[in-house]
C-alpha cells in the first residue's frame, strides 16, 4: 500500500510519470529486501528495455514525422474528400476517412488530433461547420489510427506480454474500420437536423483517379508495413525501419522535399518521443517485479473472480478500470502496469491473449476522447482554442458508438479473431 502511495504523490506533486514510476519501484525493492535488493535496480531497468521489438517504436514514429513532412497529409485528406465529400456532412465523413488513411503514418491519437486540429478543423470551421463540432468529429477519428496498425500500444503490450505482434495487427484492423463506419454513420444520422454543408457536386471519376495517383505513395505505405507483418516475409522492427527507408526515399528523390536540416530535426524528436515512452518502461519493470515478487497479481485476480466468476462482468471491469485510469494518465504506462496483473485474469476466464491485447488497445484509445480529461480533447482545445467543455459536448454520440464497437468486439471472441484466424495468427 504504501508504494501505491508514494507513486499517487509524487504524481499529484506533479512530477513526470516515468520518474514517479522510479522512485516507487525503488522503494518497492527496498521494502522487499533493504539495500541488498536495491542492487538489483540497473539490471531491471537494462532487462525492462532489452527487448528486441522496442525498436520498431522509434522506427515507426520517425517514418510518421517524415510522411507528415513531405506533405502526405493533404494529399490523403484530398483523396478522402474525393470519394466522401459530396455526401452532406462531406468534411467531417472526410476527416474519418482520412484518419483510416493517415492511421499507417503516426500510430498516435494525440499526433492525429493534433494534425487534423490544424488542418482539417479550420477548414471545416470556413465550410460553415461549428468549431466544437469539428474538434468532436476529429477526437472521435483519432482513436482510429493507433487502433488500425501499425500501433505503438500493440508493440507494448506484445513484447511484453510474448504476444504475436503480428496477431495483433491483424486484430486491430476490423474494429478500426468498424469505429469509422460507426463514426460515419453517425454523422449522417445527424447530418440534416445540424444542416451539415456539402460539396456543391460529387468528383469525376477521373478527378478521383488523379488525385488517388497523387496520394498512391502514402497509401502503399501500410501495405509496406501489413503485408509484410502478415505475410511473413518481416518481423514488425523489420517492417518499421524498411517504412523508414521508404519513406526517406520518397521524400528525397520522388517529392524532394526532405534537406538534411529536416532529417535531423525530424531525428531530435524521434528521440524526444522515443525516450519518455522508454523512460516509462524502463522505470516500470522495477514497479512490474516488485508486483510479481509480492504476486498482487494472482491476488487481484482472485479478488475480482471472488466478485463474479462470470466472464462477462469480468470483462466489464476490466474495460471499465483501463478507461477511468485512461482518463488521468499516460496510457503506455497503464499498459505497462496493468497489463500483467490483468492479463492473468484473462487467461482465467480462457480468453484468448490477442483478444485480450485489443480489448486493452480499444479500452485506452477510447479514454484517450473521454471527457472531462481524456488527452485528445486538450490537445485539439490547445490547438484550436475551442473550450473542452463545448468539445465534450458534442462527442457524446461519438463516445457512445465506438463504447458499442469496443464491447462488441469484447464479448465477441469469434468476431475479434476473424482477421487473425484467417491470416494464420492462433
Amino acid at each position: 500500500m504504501i508504494i501505491a502511495i508514494i507513486f499517487v504523490v509524487l504524481m499529484v506533486l506533479g512530477m513526470p510519470i516515468g520518474f514517479a514510476l522510479g522512485v516507487a519501484g525503488v522503494a518497492g525493492l527496498y521494502d522487499m529486501g533493504g539495500g541488498m535488493f536495491l542492487v538489483q535496480g540497473p539490471s531491471k531497468v537494462f532487462n525492462g528495455l532489452n527487448v528486441f521489438p522496442f525498436l520498431a517504436m522509434p522506427f515507426f514514429i520517425l517514418a510518421g514525422e517524415i510522411m507528415n513532412h513531405i506533405g502526405i497529409t493533404s494529399r490523403l485528406v484530398k483523396f478522402a474528400q474525393s470519394l466522401v465529400g459530396h455526401f452532406r456532412g462531406g468534411l467531417a465523413h472526410t476527416n474519418m476517412l482520412a484518419s483510416v488513411f493517415f492511421a499507417g503514418l503516426t500510430g498516435a491519437a494525440t499526433a492525429d488530433a493534433a494534425a487534423f486540429g490544424k488542418t482539417l478543423v479550420p477548414a471545416m470551421v470556413e465550410r460553415g461547420y461549428r468549431r466544437d463540432y469539428a474538434c468532436a468529429v476529429t477526437a472521435a477519428g483519432s482513436i482510429i489510427g493507433p487502433t488500425i496498425p501499425p500501433s505503438g500500444l500493440m508493440v507494448v503490450y506484445g513484447s511484453l506480454m510474448g504476444v504475436s505482434i503480428g496477431g495483433l495487427f491483424a486484430a486491430g484492423i476490423l474494429p478500426g474500420l468498424m469505429i469509422c463506419l460507426i463514426c460515419m454513420t453517425v454523422i449522417a444520422v445527424t447530418a440534416r437536423r445540424k444542416n451539415l454543408p456539402k460539396e456543391d457536386r460529387r468528383a469525376s471519376l477521373l478527378e478521383i483517379w488523379t488525385i488517388f495517383k497523387s496520394s498512391i505513395t502514402a497509401l502503399i505505405m501500410p501495405l509496406i508495413i501489413l503485408g509484410g507483418i502478415l505475410g511473413g516475409i518481416v518481423t514488425p522492427t523489420e517492417a518499421a525501419s524498411v517504412a523508414v527507408a521508404y519513406a526517406l526515399f520518397i521524400g528525397v528523390f520522388v517529392y524532394r522535399a526532405l534537406t538534411m536540416a529536416d532529417f535531423i530535426q525530424m531525428l531530435i524528436r524521434t528521440a524526444r518521443v522515443t525516450g519518455v515512452i522508454f523512460i516509462i518502461i524502463a522505470f516500470a519493470s522495477i514497479l512490474g517485479w516488485w508486483l510479481s515478487f509480492n504476486r498482487i497479481p494472482q491476488e487481484i485476480a482472485a479478488a475480482v473472480l471472488g466478485v463474479s466468476s462470470n466472464p462477462y462482468m469480468v470483462i466489464l471491469m476490466i474495460v471499465g478500470l483501463l478507461m477511468a485510469i485512461g482518463m488521468v494518465m499516460d496510457i503506455n504506462a497503464i499498459l505497462i502496469i496493468l497489463a500483467p496483473v490483468l492479463v492473468p485474469l484473462t487467461v482465467q476466464i480462457g480468453m484468448d491473449p490477442i483478444h485480450a491485447g485489443i480489448i486493452f488497445v480499444l479500452a485506452l484509445n477510447i479514454s484517450l476522447m473521454t471527457p472531462p480529461v481524456g488527452a485528445c480533447l486538450f490537445v485539439l482545445a490547445s490547438v484550436t482554442g475551442e473550450k473542452l467543455e463545448k468539445i465534450a459536448a458534442q462527442l457524446w454520440p461519438f463516445l457512445i458508438a465506438e463504447i458499442g464497437v469496443l464491447l462488441l468486439f469484447a464479448f465477441w471472441s469469434d468476431l475479434a479473431l476473424l482477421v487473425p484466424r484467417l491470416l494464420g495468427f492462433r
